[in-house]
């Protein structure tokens, strides 16, 4: 028998995490042999653990899961990155496989199914969540450019103009005029129903 595929698991919340490890554990070609609780840990424990897939949360502290599929991309390509979330976002989908992520499943994709999604990655195959790259399909790439991706990545957090101003080392007319353009874009009623909308499309 061949030897079971090496799994690396990144997920903040240690329940999740054990509970999937739980699941694929009961596979018996599929080896759980890291798990971290934070995306800047996760290059590091690969390499050590020699894993051949990680499976990434998106939000996670120190460093997001696309962050750390990017990294895992160009440090260690040898192993490859199935990003699995609680938000199926079109916008997040899209900037996983820009990363270079295998992969992207929801949590609550049954367990027969997300251990297919593993060995399909580690065979160097895509997977793709079909309802969610339909709906990227349908919702298109971010509108916004990256200064008006930043802007509102400040904005949904509450700062005000001058804030946003100090924080990304703007002047208030330019933080101005990007709020107005993302506005705009997103065809919202104000900054803060903007960066909800680009929040809830994974644009930020």
């Amino acid at each position: 028998m061949s030897e079971p595929i090496r799994l690396l698991l990144a997920d903040d919340q240690a329940l999740v995490r054990g509970a999937l490890a739980a699941l694929l554990e009961l596979e018996n070609d599929l080896e759980v042999v890291a798990q971290v609780g934070r995306g800047d840990e996760v290059l590091d424990a690969a390499r050590d653990a020699n894993a051949q897939v990680a499976l990434l949360d998106v939000e996670m502290p120190g460093l997001d899961g696309l962050a750390a599929a990017e990294l895992l991309h160009r440090k260690l390509p040898q192993c490859r990155s199935l990003i699995v979330t609680t938000f199926g976002r079109p916008g997040y989908l899209r900037r996983a496989m820009e990363a270079g992520a295998s992969g992207f499943v929801v949590k609550d994709t049954p367990a027969a199914q997300l251990a297919d999604a593993v060995r399909r990655v580690a065979q160097g195959l895509r997977v793709v969540d079909p309802a969610l790259a339909a709906e990227s399909l349908a919702s298109g790439s971010s509108p916004l450019t990256q200064r008006e991706t930043e802007v509102l990545r400040v904005a949904v957090r509450g700062g005000s103009v001058n804030e946003i101003a100090r924080q990304l080392h703007l002047s208030e007319g330019t933080v101005r005029n990007h709020l107005s353009a993302a506005i705009g874009k997103t065809g919202a009623r104000n900054r803060a129903d903007a960066a909800a909308q680009a929040s809830a499309n994974g644009w930020l």
